[in-house]
């Protein structure tokens, strides 16, 4: 059982819950968005149909949450090497908080932290997690964000857009 940590609206730590409690009443938690690129392609996946929500949509990378007494870095090479069988450095560019419902008693609210990685090598996803990964150009993605929303994670939609002005800025767009 996993016990993932509490924030208030700073990110401060704020206590600990374990992680279908903190989705099933809306309480703010920390996470990471982690968004792999090599140059001007961007790693995504669909996350498999069976997750508890979201199952089915395109998003970033990885994503997860850093679990009660792990640091966010840490958590998040954790779970690249867990999820795509990779790992590479990864530099944070922002954070948002942002809250979704997805049914009566089924909330994402957290505080996101964004990362991006640059990586060109060999990634096998987890069958549990992922049901299908594609290397896709940042254009590509800009247009399908805005003709098919509703085919990408809630989250993603925010975190997206970041990732292409720093990419922007890296020369890589």
């Amino acid at each position: 059982m996993d016990e993932i940590i509490l924030v208030d609206a700073l990110d401060r730590p704020a206590g600990s819950a374990e992680k279908m409690a903190a989705h099933r009443r809306p309480m703010l938690h920390r996470a990471f968005s982690i968004f792999l690129y090599d140059g001007d392609r961007i790693l995504l996946q669909k996350r498999a149909a069976g997750k508890y929500h979201s199952g089915g949509l395109w998003g970033n990378s990885c994503c997860s949450h850093p679990r009660a007494g792990e640091e966010l870095l840490p958590a998040a090479h954790r779970r690249l090497t867990e999820e795509l069988s990779c790992d590479c450095p990864l530099e944070e560019i922002g954070s948002f908080v942002y809250f979704h419902r997805f049914a009566d008693d089924l909330f994402e609210y957290e505080y996101d932290h964004v990362l991006i990685g640059a990586y060109a090598g060999p990634v096998q996803a987890d069958p549990r997690e992922i049901e299908e990964v594609k290397w896709c150009a940042a254009e590509e993605i800009m247009a399908g964000l805005l003709s098919r929303p509703e085919e990408y994670c809630a989250w993603f939609r925010t975190a997206a857009p970041m990732v292409f002005r720093r990419l922007q800025e890296k020369g890589a767009l």
